[in-house]
């Protein structure tokens, strides 16, 4: 065991000893538009890859793109995805408060064609940028941002694939799922309050109707905003669990692992 993590550490201790510099994750915030509304996203990737690679588009929660959604996307670029955080409320608005978090979302999740239409822009700086292999992109969404992906879905979004974790499933435009190019995750606390049964049947219904590729995982004695450290059941239904966390990050990588393999 001792030679073998000898062996290990030897190529680091080689590579400190010449000189040479170590990959590093780079991060930055990019402005860019939909129509005439300013947006502000986050992207992140790891200089150490030089070719093309696979991309994924990060929805935030209803809060805003603030540091969670900030941090996945570091995590994505870590795993070697070149990761872009999208901005669906505009530069500069970032809720300080649940009720205006709630505000946020309940306008845009009243106007899905605004809604898709953030998504899209996003989405549309992802396949713009050079480290980004366009056809193997997925988008990845938290609570608000779970159902905005899937939105970004029915939109009928060239792309590889999707992932909800704790996002509500409903939409107003359920024939809409014909549209659905991308093969479909959904992680989902079994005992989230935020998404009833009835929500539940519907999403299911819609998927099999519309012919879509898809998979639905309940985590057990879990709730709504289960991936979420700062979750910590201030508000009622909405608590972090750890395990649910760690099984939920596996299964989108092994999601992507499936829909990025040429």
């Amino acid at each position: 065991m001792k030679l073998l993590f000898c062996a290990l550490l030897t190529p680091v201790a080689v590579l400190l000893a010449s000189g040479q510099a170590l990959a590093a994750l780079q991060t930055r915030t990019v402005e860019y538009k939909d129509g005439n509304t300013v947006l502000e996203g986050y992207l992140a990737y790891d200089d150490a890859i030089k070719s093309k690679r696979p991309g994924v588009l990060v929805v935030h929660e209803w809060d805003g793109l603030q540091s969670y959604a900030k941090r996945r996307t570091e995590q994505l670029a870590k795993l070697g995805y070149v990761a872009f955080a999208a901005d669906i409320y505009g530069k500069g608005i970032r809720p300080k408060n649940t009720e205006e978090s709630g505000k946020q979302a309940t306008f845009y999740r009243q106007n899905r064609p605004l809604l898709r239409s953030r998504a899209n822009a996003g989405l549309k700086v992802l396949q713009s940028n050079p480290l980004t292999d366009v056809k193997r992109i997925a988008a990845i969404g938290y609570c608000f941002g779970g159902g905005t992906v899937l939105e970004l879905a029915r939109s009928g979004a060239n792309i590889a694939g999707v992932v909800s974790f704790h996002g509500n499933l409903d939409t107003p435009n359920p024939a809409d799922a014909k549209n659905i190019k991308a093969k479909v995750l959904v992680l989902h606390g079994a005992d989230d309050p935020f998404v009833p049964e009835a929500q539940l049947k519907a999403f299911e219904t819609e998927m099999r109707q519309g012919n879509v590729d898809w998979q639905l995982i309940s985590y057990g004695q879990t709730v709504h905003s289960f991936t979420n450290p700062e979750a910590k059941g201030e508000i009622k239904g909405a608590e972090y669990n750890a395990v649910a966390d760690q099984r939920s990050w596996q299964a989108m990588r092994q999601f992507f692992a499936e829909i990025f393999r040429k």
